[in-house]
């Protein structure tokens, strides 16, 4: 049966100002863009609220964007901290204390599968609708992440494209003498062969030498070409200026394969952290930005600000702003960036909700970023440059077109782009193939007397 939902009286995401002050109907007909029409002339293009049109009336007062994405997120990692017994607070505590809590993953697969579902339900309710989550593959949890992430992708489908990415946290390569990988990379590459996964990464920087950690990105992405999937490696996790920084590596070695034809048209490399590049000179992103788009290199750069800031440069004075300025690199370099959420309520990331919207105001104060258009540059990290990210390229604008899959978040009480990155509201309705999958409101009782 055909279906329609009607979105009226809503502001759209424009990047002229006329436009932007409009409100419109957007007419959402079988999971796609059917019609945008200005709500001035609804008399001419009246539709009912019936059986077999649902309308949603936003009163002018809010703004439909993209669904948001989580472009990196640790499925079976969140919501631990409360087991996680903090000292230090640092990395190297953060890695030793989610091991101990990883112990237990195995033999309380129900525990993990709750922990992932109040992810995914809390990230629909916040406006997501598909997300890259990371799971681990190792010797302590062998396959029991993956296999709570494949109940939970089938569980939810109808209202979260949950894209699994095997993922290896800890080294490949058992010591610093190894020539060859062990069990851990024995295991993942046994992952690789599961149906429903869509890419596969690694952590580079946790092998015991350079070579091996080059080593271990030639390894992924081997596995990745052999099971046509996605590659998205946690890499340059470092404010060392003196470190090498293994984005021209990894870069290399892709443009190496694409040119040989040893690379799948349509599988991308994300790149997660990437705080070495912080340190860039502006040549040194000139020349990131001219060997991407040189060989037209499928690679997406993703800041984790929540993760980066909280753990980067503690021993420096004064602390930078440890993460990539998303919107700077897309001003002064071309560079589309995504922002992500990365860990929630666990030892590398204690602070947080799932929302990918909330890194919005969170950049704004970052990278001293309040303009309109440094506000259209957030909004993009979170939505459509983090679909790109994990490998799907539409839409392709914060403002909706004819055609368009109906993925959408509508944002209530904001009625534009600046107000929506600067202060992004609680009340949302989530749209997921043009239906309603979630309806978040909040609801005030005041006493003043």
């Amino acid at each position: 049966m055909s279906s329609t939902l009607v979105i009226r009286d809503v502001h759209l995401a424009y990047d002229d100002a006329q436009n932007a002050r409009k409100v419109f109907d957007v007419v959402l007909q079988d999971g796609r863009v059917a019609r945008i029409l200005d709500a001035s002339e609804r008399e001419h293009h009246g539709q009912e609220d019936n059986g077999a049109v649902k309308i949603i009336d936003v009163e002018g007062k809010g703004l439909l964007i993209p669904s948001l994405c989580h472009a990196h997120i640790h499925l079976d990692k969140c919501f631990l901290l409360d087991r996680c017994e903090l000292v230090k607070g640092d990395f190297s505590e953060a890695l030793e204390v989610t091991s101990r809590a990883k112990a237990a993953f195995s033999s309380d697969t129900a525990d993990m599968y709750a922990r992932g579902q109040r992810l995914i339900v809390e990230s629909v309710a916040a406006g997501v609708t598909r997300m890259r989550a990371h799971v681990e593959v190792d010797t302590i949890v062998q396959n029991a992440c993956l296999d709570a992430a494949l109940r939970l992708k089938h569980d939810y489908k109808n209202c979260c494209d949950v894209e699994i990415s095997l993922f290896a946290q800890d080294p490949l390569f058992p010591s610093p003498s190894s020539l060859q990988p062990g069990d851990n990379y024995t295991l993942l590459e046994k992952a690789a062969t599961s149906q429903h996964i869509s890419s596969i990464g690694s952590a580079p920087y946790v092998e015991p030498t350079a070579s091996q950690a080059k080593s271990n990105i030639r390894l992924i992405l081997d596995l990745a070409h052999a099971h046509s999937l996605h590659a998205d490696f946690h890499l340059d996790y470092t404010l060392d200026a003196s470190s090498e920084p293994l984005i021209w590596f990894l870069l290399s070695d892709l443009r190496a394969r694409v040119r040989t034809g040893r690379w799948h048209a349509g599988a991308r490399v994300c790149v997660g952290h990437a705080t070495r590049l912080t340190l860039f000179s502006p040549a040194e992103w000139s020349r990131y930005a001219h060997e991407v788009a040189e060989d037209r290199l499928p690679v997406t750069l993703a800041g984790l600000p929540q993760s980066d800031v909280y753990m980067m440069g503690r021993a420096l004075a004064p602390v930078p702003r440890s993460t990539l300025d998303v919107v700077r690199l897309a001003r002064a370099h071309g560079v589309g960036a995504a922002l992500a959420v990365n860990n929630v309520a666990n030892a590398f990331t204690p602070q947080g909700p799932p929302d990918p919207l909330a890194l919005c105001p969170l950049g704004v104060a970052l990278f001293q970023a309040g303009t309109k258009a440094a506000c259209a540059a957030l909004l993009r990290s979170v939505t459509t440059i983090a679909r790109v990210a994990t490998g799907n390229a539409s839409p392709s604008s914060l403002f909706p077109q004819v055609g368009d899959v109906a993925d959408f978040v509508v944002l209530h009480d904001n009625p534009s782009v600046q107000d929506a990155a600067c202060n992004p509201c609680y009340d949302r309705t989530t749209i997921k193939n043009g239906r309603v999958v979630a309806r978040r409101r909040g609801h005030v009782e005041l006493h003043p007397h």
